[in-house]
């Protein structure tokens, strides 16, 4: 398992002044716009098509939903509804991942636990169609949302949760530069099954250099003219 050869991070404690506190502000749902990627505020009309089909009926869009608490959908109707849904919350916030390459909506994201007083957020709800997977757009759109809640709201820390047997998400949890702090056992019930969370983190004394490496991995000479990465963000990220 992940867990048995991942490290807690040891933070010092602190008990020290907050100053300044944190700004107290709220993530709208806005667009926000890369150079491989663009996170739009959900649109069940808009997107609802686009998604479902990016994610229904292609090779691999069943594993998708196998640690997600909901999915897939028998229909594109029926994912429009849970769409609407998640336009009507408030927390979480869901995005459209829209890839510049493609031009389609192929994933969602969303900023959650959402606790403005304390500046602390989490970005969750993940997930990536067959065809966003492991590309230069599917690192770029978690990086806006890191990037707007750590820069612009300038929250004080930034959460990431999954399943503690997905290893898949650990792996990208670590590869973004969060930090595991450890796991809740019996935290939850999704689909009739248990699971244990895992839990990580960046903080914002941590984020500048979380932020520079992947902005290093993005930067376009980080690229073949195929496209292809010359160097890893795990490799880039481990002197941390």
């Amino acid at each position: 398992m992940a867990e048995d050869h991942e490290q807690v991070c040891r933070r010092p404690l602190s008990g020290e002044a907050v100053s300044p506190l944190p700004s107290g502000l709220v993530p709208g749902r806005g667009r926000h716009e890369g150079a491989a990627a663009t996170l739009e505020g959900i649109d069940p009309e808009r997107h609802a098509a686009e998604l479902f089909a990016s994610s229904h009926g292609v090779p691999g869009g069943e594993e998708l939903w196998r640690f997600m608490a909901y999915g897939p959908w028998s229909s594109v109707d029926a994912f429009r509804g849970w769409l609407r849904d998640c336009a009507a919350a408030h927390d979480p916030i869901f995005f459209a991942i829209r890839a510049a390459k493609s031009g389609q909506a192929c994933g969602m994201a969303s900023y959650l636990n959402i606790v403005p007083k304390n500046g602390s957020i989490e970005i969750g709800h993940i997930w990536l169609a067959p065809a966003l997977q492991r590309t230069r757009a599917a690192t770029e759109a978690l990086f806006l949302l890191m990037l707007h809640a750590m820069d612009d709201l300038r929250y004080r820390r930034l959460e990431w949760k999954c399943n503690a047997l997905n290893d898949a998400s650990r792996r990208a949890a670590r590869r973004l530069g969060f930090r595991y702090e450890g796991t809740f056992h019996r935290h939850m019930i999704v689909k009739g099954r248990n699971r244990d969370t895992a839990w990580y983190s960046i903080t914002d004394g941590e984020w500048p250099a979380v932020r520079a490496n992947i902005e290093a991995w993005l930067a376009a000479d980080n690229f073949d003219a195929e496209g292809r990465q010359k160097r890893s963000l795990s490799e880039i990220n481990r002197p941390r």
